[in-house]
């Protein structure tokens, strides 16, 4: 974590200050590791995400004319804006996610001051740990305070998942805004994507830890193939529901309910997304329910489960997860390994005994850069709070 006092101290270089006075204050939100549940938040099913202590601070300072500069410790340059004239633009890149915030709030009302606002942040870009929504969601908590607004973490949530569909065009679902906004240190979130009902599972691994590996095969989620997923989760689900009324969405979609129309969905591609989908929605709760019973056993067989269903059934997974993956299994010590993120790159999570910990990198080292030529990159965080506003030094 970086020190406040410097980061007020890069903030005034950034932006030319002389000295920064009571009005410069400091927002943080972290990224996400999902433990199981994937690609369900978008059909109104279940996940289970972790906050993470790695994320995104935003130091903040208000203006008196109406407009955002923005800038970040790990891209060169600043965006300025309008506030009157906030609009995508793809030569702004990352800056576009806090733009898409602002949008949001001035579609709901807001007649923004303007403020100078520096990000820095630790969450590895493209490692699918969610650094987009931990931007969102510090940004949006910063505003909301600066502003004297009176938006509650879940609408929060809600405001920046539609900043970044509707925004920057990403269709994704509530859960990493979800989790960078009301993550619990120590716990895991069970979420309910369709109705926002949650509870805390707490994270009791005993000599077990979670090791978040990076494939260092980095991807765009808008240029990759998680659109078209959806698509056809959308298209098989409007089969379904000529043939189940009664059921809101896929994610409450049981397997008897499955097994009973799923002879009605014909197109093999479209068959297997829903397959995934109704499984590993049945594989989450077992997960959860195996956490709260201190059977961490089976929790590592379900993440197992969970990471074939992704790469036979929804097939996000590609040769670099599923190397990781493989060397993973191999390793003496790992109780369960699986792709966590959209898929198409970016991370494993793994539950490694804590004596296992080093074996378990040398080896899935050796072994991933023989298959891939790739070298892995390997984390290790406690879960986190979620987002917040940060007092002190």
């Amino acid at each position: 974590m970086p020190g406040l006092n410097r980061l007020r101290q890069t903030f005034a270089k950034v932006f030319g200050y002389g000295e920064c006075g009571e009005d410069l204050r400091v927002f943080f939100a972290p990224g996400r590791v999902n433990l199981i549940g994937e690609h369900t938040d978008f059909t109104g099913g279940y996940v289970l995400p972790a906050a993470l202590t790695y994320g995104t601070w935003a130091v903040v300072h208000p203006r008196k004319d109406r407009r955002f500069r923005l800038a970040s410790t790990s891209f060169a340059g600043q965006v300025e804006i309008d506030a009157d004239e906030v609009v995508y633009r793809q030569a702004d890149g990352w800056a576009n996610y806090p733009k898409g915030v602002f949008s949001e709030f001035i579609r709901l009302g807001s007649r923004l001051k303007g403020y100078d606002i520096l990000y820095d942040g630790n969450i590895p870009k493209g490692a699918g740990l969610s650094s987009s929504a931990s931007i969102e969601m510090v940004t949006a908590t910063a505003l909301n305070q600066v502003e004297a607004l009176d938006y509650s973490l879940i609408d929060l949530t809600q405001l920046s998942q539609r900043a970044e569909n509707q925004f920057v065009g990403m269709n994704c679902g509530i859960m990493d805004q979800f989790a960078s906004g009301m993550g619990k240190a120590g716990n895991a979130v069970l979420l309910k994507c369709d109705t926002l009902e949650y509870r805390y599972v707490p994270l009791a691994w005993g000599d077990y830890r979670l090791v978040i590996t990076n494939s260092n095969k980095q991807r765009s989620l808008t240029e990759s193939k998680y659109n078209q997923r959806r698509q056809e989760c959308e298209e098989g689900f409007n089969i379904l529901r000529k043939h189940l009324p009664e059921v809101v969405s896929l994610g409450n979609v049981s397997l008897a309910q499955w097994q009973e129309v799923q002879k009605f969905v014909r197109a093999p591609e479209v068959y297997k997304r829903l397959d995934h989908v109704i499984h590993e929605n049945e594989r989450t709760l077992a997960s959860t329910f195996a956490l709260e019973a201190g059977n961490i056993q089976d929790f590592g067989q379900y993440m197992i489960q969970s990471h074939e269903s992704l790469r036979d059934l929804f097939e996000v997974t590609g040769p670099e997860l599923d190397a990781l993956f493989e060397e993973a299994r191999q390793v003496d010590g790992c109780l369960g390994t699986r792709m966590t993120g959209a898929g198409f790159g970016g991370c494993t999570v793994s539950l490694v005994h804590t004596e296992a910990v080093n074996d378990f990198e040398t080896q899935v080292t050796l072994g991933y850069r023989s298959k891939t030529g790739l070298i892995p990159t390997f984390y290790h965080c406690d879960s986190g709070d979620g987002a917040r506003e940060l007092i002190g030094r």
